[in-house]
């Protein structure tokens, strides 16, 4: 029987509600990380494998408890090669340094502009070198998101199909080798969901916007731990107001109960195996709706969308190629929503060569599984129902969330206050053993001044 920790804010049995994953950032920021970290389990979870999630604490100081407990960890990671990653990515390289055990990114990207400038390096360039480094001291071959983070690494001096190999994104293989998208007659009544991201280009945000009134009966789907904390309790607002895109309690969206934020994969998939078609500018809002079988068009608008569009071969549309004259029917009427499928067979099998060469148990050993542990499990769980805007609850689950949220909120604050306050008097008690250091100095250095222009003086005398 072997034990595995997962790089994983919760995992597929845990029903944690919105105030825990507010409280405990379960989502990572974003809750599109449980749809792969979901397929992870459900990959290498075997008859003799327990994975267990590290509920993101990656202290260094955890490594002699993991040593200990755990044969091997497991980092399935997303656009992590990017500035803000960086203090995480080096505490990873502190504690993966001093483990015994084998380590598996089974997923890793760069974050970068839609047409990357490799050659002129990033400023992260040294933590990731080190980071990589670090992995394959304790790991075979490490799993990347798409062609452009490849050529990234080979420019650092990692080498493609021995140091590395492109698997693209985890989530894409939830379901095994078979990727079946059904067939969809769109019409101004279809059940519509839609995805975007505030950091989309304007003509994409447009777009969307004027999309929500040519198909009236849709669904928005955030993924922002912002936008839980809107949807749970109607404040604060994500930005005083925005033309395109919803960011306050006020907004239409949130008004008319057309908004809804999953807390677990199981009742995504679900939602989305209801819809008649996603669409929008979230990588994992739209990989959601294709691995449950639901055309769907995406909209990359970064490197990093860019990279597992063309390595998925998922239905989508060039931000660039989006102005003020494209409607959403018109990409419907031209879209392949079977695209996908055709690379399908081919990424999986990649995907399985690269576990296997890691040496690591999965489900699919012998082919298609009869029996699939995680599944098996899952019939035990019962989900928590996704988020609807408080705008559109009774009275009695208002009073619900207020009284489960605030309280949560104002704990969190009395102790993120302690320790300020501990901060603060340690740093000025530091401060005053600084300067009775240098009160010390000075006399020593005046007592030495004194000494040294009384011997030059009686010097002079004596001559």
């Amino acid at each position: 029987m072997k034990n595995y920790l997962i790089r994983s804010g919760m995992s597929p049995f845990d029903t944690f509600d919105a105030t825990h994953i507010i409280s405990n950032n379960s989502i990572g920021g974003n809750v599109g990380n449980l749809v792969y970290q979901y397929s992870v389990f459900r990959t290498l979870m075997t008859e003799d494998v327990t994975i267990t999630p590290d509920y993101y604490n990656y202290d260094p100081s955890r490594a002699d408890e993991i040593n200990e407990k755990y044969d091997g960890y497991i980092i399935p990671l997303a656009d992590a090669f990017r500035d803000q990653f960086v203090p995480t990515l080096r505490k990873y390289t502190k504690l993966i340094k001093k483990l015994k055990i084998p380590v598996y990114v089974i997923g890793v990207g760069l974050r970068a502009p839609f047409e990357p400038k490799l050659n002129e390096g990033f400023s992260f360039d040294k933590d990731v070198k080190e980071f990589v480094s670090a992995v394959l001291e304790k790991s075979n071959i490490i799993g990347l998101r798409g062609e452009i983070t490849s050529k990234y690494l080979n420019r650092l001096g990692f080498r493609e199909g021995i140091d590395h190999t492109v698997i693209g994104c985890p989530s894409m293989y939830s379901f095994g080798r078979e990727l079946e998208i059904r067939n969809t007659n769109i019409t101004k009544d279809s059940m519509i969901c839609v995805n975007s991201s505030k950091l989309s280009q304007n003509n994409v945000l447009d777009f969307i916007t004027r999309s929500l009134d040519d198909y009236p009966n849709h669904y928005f789907i955030p993924q922002w731990m912002k936008e839980l904390v809107l949807a749970y309790v109607g404040a604060p607002p994500i930005e005083k107001s925005n033309d395109n895109y919803p960011v306050k309690m006020s907004d239409h969206l949130y008004m008319s109960d057309r908004v809804r934020f999953f807390l677990n994969v199981p009742t995504w998939l679900d939602f989305l195996r209801q819809a008649d078609l996603s669409f929008g500018a979230r990588l994992h809002g739209n990989i959601t709706a294709t691995i449950a079988g639901t055309p769907s068009i995406l909209i990359p608008k970064d490197a990093r969308m860019r990279e597992l569009t063309e390595y998925h071969g998922l239905t989508h549309v060039w931000w660039n190629d989006i102005t003020e004259k494209t409607r959403l029917e018109d990409l419907v009427e031209k879209a392949d929503f079977q695209s996908p499928t055709k690379k399908q067979g081919k990424n999986f099998d990649h995907f399985i060569d690269f576990l296997n060469k890691n040496d690591l148990d999965h489900i699919y050993k012998n082919g298609e599984p009869k029996i699939v542990p995680l599944n098996e499990q899952l019939k035990k769980v019962e989900f928590k129902k996704p988020v609807n805007p408080i705008s559109g609850c009774n009275m009695e689950e208002i009073a619900y969330r207020f009284e489960s949220y605030y309280p949560m909120i104002e704990e969190k604050n009395a102790k993120k206050m302690s320790a300020k306050n501990t901060t603060i008097k340690q740093l000025q008690s530091d401060l005053k053993k600084k300067n009775k250091e240098i009160k010390y100095l000075k006399g020593t250095l005046n007592r030495k001044s004194v000494k040294a222009a009384l011997k030059t003086a009686n010097m002079f005398r004596s001559k």
